[in-house]
């Protein structure tokens, strides 16, 4: 009985599986690069001794960004109030060195670790917090079921003990989420796109999408979207965005 009630395999067309593929070498070789880098900098940096108003330059940075970030909490979004969606992606458009601790802490309480990273959440009071307090880092939205769909399969993958694994086996998605009913990808799409009952399972056992930078990169940093910038609330518009950075 237990075998004719059982959810059939969801197999991945062949093409994504080599677009993923390539996508995993392409990683590799930046990481090796990125280490060539660091280690690059490390040398450089004892090298380098930095000089008194510059530290006064980036105390002054990160203070300024605290006050912006408690601006931005006294101010009222309507729009966000009564969301469109329960799910929004956010996307995280840049990151600097001079940002306050607390700002950055946000950010990485939302798992947003890295320039052009993203995650789905599903919104909340505190998310809307979150949100306000990094806003000029960040661009969020509603994402369509397509988009949901594609990110997960281009570019999805699981978080096991902490490593980053690819979803090529539905056992992975088995192990670790079939107490909760997902046993392939294809349930992962719904729970998420759904915001189901175990959306934040699911949603931990992704890893944060790793997004390309859009061609031509991103103008008007500095504004929010709704005044012709690239941060803060898109919200179906959202959609253009992911389709550029897939």
């Amino acid at each position: 009985m237990a075998e004719e009630e059982a959810k059939p395999l969801t197999y991945i067309p062949e093409t994504i599986l080599k677009k993923r593929k390539t996508n995993e070498e392409v990683a590799l070789r930046r990481k090796a690069q990125l280490e060539q880098r660091k280690f690059a900098n490390k040398k450089d940096k004892h090298e380098y001794i930095k000089k008194p108003e510059e530290f006064v330059k980036e105390f002054r940075y990160r203070e300024v960004d605290l006050v912006r970030m408690k601006h931005r909490l006294k101010r009222k979004r309507p729009e966000m109030v009564t969301p469109k969606s329960k799910l929004l992606l956010i996307i995280r458009i840049q990151g600097k060195n001079d940002m306050h601790p607390a700002v950055r802490k946000t950010l990485y309480n939302l798992r947003l670790r890295k320039v052009f990273s993203a995650v789905f959440v599903k919104v909340n009071a505190g998310i809307i917090e979150k949100l306000q307090r990094v806003e000029p880092y960040v661009t969020y939205g509603y994402p369509n079921l397509k988009n949901v769909k594609e990110l997960i399969q281009k570019k999805g993958f699981a978080n096991i003990d902490k490593q980053r694994v690819p979803l090529t086996d539905n056992n992975v998605i088995e192990q670790a989420l079939g107490k909760h009913g997902i046993l392939c990808l294809e349930d992962i799409v719904h729970e998420i796109a759904s915001v189901g009952p175990h959306f934040k399972e699911v949603n931990r056992f992704l890893w944060p999408f790793m997004l390309n930078k859009p061609v031509g990169g991103l103008k008007g940093l500095k504004k929010v979207y709704k005044e012709g910038g690239e941060a803060g609330n898109r919200e179906d518009h959202i959609n253009e965005l992911i389709d550029k950075m897939n």
